[in-house]
Parts: structure tokens; C-alpha cells; sequence
């Protein structure tokens, strides 16, 4: 009887319950100190002073640096305005880049390349997103002018003298050689019957 009164008195006994800590606010200030640290991550420069500091050296800073991946769940990411910093937080996962953070040739080479980041990732962003334009079909040579038209120049009237002339000496052929049209006053020359009527005088004579 007396040893179980000792041992309820005794809180370091192991049949006694664990004391779990529980945050007056639910973690509220917790949970923003945690992302002020995680959103530090995102400058180079910062993770140089770190590395300068020896934290790195630190195996209790290094698991915490492992714990602070719950960040990239989307239920916390969503939080984060500095998505370099959850970058930065797996490459710290690396001895080998948390070694070449001291040197200062590399915190300005890594701060360097995430300017270039910043400065092309809008444009590099927009080429794949955007549809791109048909190409547009190549322009066809434009048509010749036309000439210009020749200047029609006026026929000179013919006078009635010279009319008389060629009439005379019989170089104007007559306009219609083969005979009048059908119901003319004017008598027909047809080829076949003055033909005929040569052969008919010449059975006379």
C-alpha cells in the first residue's frame, strides 16, 4: 500500500501519464515563426551566413532543417510568397551544398543565377502557354501593270477626187464580187450560168 502511494506521487515513475505541451495560442506563433524562417531560405545570403555560423555543423539544426520539408505539402505550401526558399530547403537536405554555402564565390554564383531566374522565368513561362501564330503565307509578287493603251490616231478622210481616180482606172475591187444580196433590184452574176451561156453561143456560131 505504501509503495503505490509513493509511486502516484512520484511523477518520474513509469505507470505515471506523460505532461504533453500544449501551445496557449494552438501554434499559432509556431507556425509563423516557421515560415519566417522557411521563407529566409529563399536568399543565398542568408544560407551564407548560416554556413559562415557553423549552424550547419549542427546536428540537432540539421534535423531541423529535415522537419521543416512538411512545407511542401500543399496544405502549408499555399501559405509561402518566396517559393525559391522550398527550393533552397532541399538543396540544404546536401552536405555537399551546405559545405559550398560558406565559400562566398558561391553564395554570389547562386544569387546570381536566381536573378537570371527572376528575370526570364516570365517570358521562358509565356512561350510555352501561349498559342503560337500560323505562320503566315508568303506574299505573292504583285501583278504587272498593264501597258498603256496605244493612242488611236484618226484616219485622214479620203477625198472625192481620188474616189474618181481609182474608180478610173480600175483598182478598187467592187465590194461585193459574188453577186447582190437575195431581192436586189440589180442583176445577178452567177459564174455557173455565164459559163453556160458561152458554151450555148458557141454551138451557134
Amino acid at each position: 500500500m505504501a509503495s503505490f502511494k509513493e509511486a502516484e506521487n512520484n511523477p518520474e515513475t513509469p505507470s505515471s501519464p506523460k505532461k504533453i505541451y500544449k501551445d496557449p495560442d494552438d501554434g499559432r506563433q509556431r507556425f509563423l515563426l516557421e515560415l519566417e524562417f522557411v521563407q529566409c531560405l529563399a536568399n543565398p545570403t542568408y544560407i551564407h551566413y548560416l554556413a559562415q555560423n557553423r549552424y550547419f555543423e549542427d546536428e540537432a539544426f540539421i534535423g531541423y532543417l529535415k522537419y521543416l520539408l512538411y512545407w511542401q505539402r500543399p496544405e502549408y505550401m499555399k501559405f509561402i510568397m518566396y517559393p525559391h526558399c522550398l527550393y533552397f530547403l532541399e538543396l540544404l537536405q546536401n552536405a555537399n551544398f551546405r559545405n559550398a554555402m560558406a565559400h562566398p564565390g558561391n553564395k554570389e554564383l547562386a544569387h546570381r543565377q536566381q536573378f537570371f531566374f527572376w528575370k526570364n522565368y516570365r517570358n521562358n513561362r509565356l512561350k510555352h502557354i501561349l498559342p503560337r501564330p500560323l505562320p503566315e503565307p508568303a506574299a505573292a509578287p504583285p501583278a504587272p501593270a498593264p501597258p498603256p493603251p496605244l493612242p488611236v490616231q484618226p484616219v485622214p478622210p479620203v477625198p472625192a477626187a481620188t474616189h474618181g481616180m481609182l474608180a478610173a482606172s480600175g483598182a478598187v475591187p467592187s465590194p461585193m464580187p459574188y453577186g447582190m444580196p437575195p431581192g436586189s433590184a440589180f442583176g445577178k452574176s452567177d459564174i455557173r450560168s455565164s459559163g453556160s451561156e458561152r458554151r450555148k453561143r458557141k454551138k451557134e456560131v
